[in-house]
């Protein structure tokens, strides 16, 4: 018998272990996943479709045109219980009546006149480009009014003292919120588009000053000047602001101490 009879025959090799292989099906069963969840959540439905936008649109117009037919009536209303409380009271104390008025000043349910001003705040045209050397291209935020830029302005005049203040045609109360919705404000359940104006009754020099004083304001007017958007401050000789004729959420109040 020859040599080579008894040397053991090789075994088989084992195929090398590959991790690559075993990722690459964690992958595909990963994505697999992914378009199960997708389809499942979507409903055959695109889910990237621009329908559903517009439906939210149109949703958010219909309930700011039923919210301004309901703040009309809610003033027609409030007119009347203002007649029949002047009606009871015209026997009553003067000082009583003269207290009232004084309270719905405060309030800012009765129309205010007065000398005053009004800041207008504007988009900058959508193909806006820098108009100061060495300043970066706009990116598309950079272009538009922000909640914090109506915010600023709004806080500015009540620190200049002013007496009232109306955003648009609504008169600003304890409980109004100015909110910005993309490039829309909402204010008490009404929808706006800019310009947007805020008039302020209250002496005109103050409030410039306030305005002048702000680093909210300065830090938007370098905006202006870098990309165009929009801002003027006009004197009002003589304003009327409206009393505020929505609801009040408000249920209880107490005076700080």
């Amino acid at each position: 018998m020859s040599n080579s009879a008894d040397s053991p025959t090789p075994s088989p090799r084992r195929p090398s272990f590959r991790p690559v292989r075993l990722l690459t099906v964690a992958v595909f069963a990963l994505a697999g996943l992914i378009f199960w969840i997708s389809f499942n959540t979507a409903k055959g439905t695109d889910l990237r479709s621009d329908e559903s936008m517009l439906r939210l649109s149109d949703l958010i117009q219909e309930r700011s045109r039923k919210n301004t037919k309901l703040d009309d009536s809610t003033a027609r209303v409030r007119d009347q219980v203002d007649a029949l409380t002047r009606g009871a009271d015209e026997g009553g104390s003067k000082a009583a009546q003269a207290r009232i008025e004084q309270l719905e000043g405060a309030a800012g349910t009765r129309p205010l006149k007065g000398s005053g001003l009004t800041v207008t705040l504007d988009d900058a045209p959508p193909n806006a480009t820098p108009r100061i050397p060495g300043v970066p291209d706009p990116q598309p935020n950079d272009l538009v009014i922000h909640q914090q830029d109506l915010q600023a302005v709004v806080n500015a005049l009540w620190q200049g003292g002013a007496e009232g203040i109306q955003v648009m045609d609504q008169r600003l109360i304890s409980t109004s919120a100015v909110r910005c919705v993309g490039n829309t404000l909402i204010l008490q359940g009404r929808l706006y588009s800019p310009p947007y104006k805020v008039t302020a009754v209250g002496d005109p020099e103050k409030l410039r000053a306030a305005l002048s004083a702000s680093p909210a304001i300065q830090n938007y007017r370098q905006y202006v000047e870098a990309y165009g958007l929009g801002w003027k401050v006009d004197n009002e000789d003589a304003v009327t602001l409206p009393g505020y004729s929505g609801t009040v959420e408000l249920h209880e109040a107490r005076p700080l101490k």
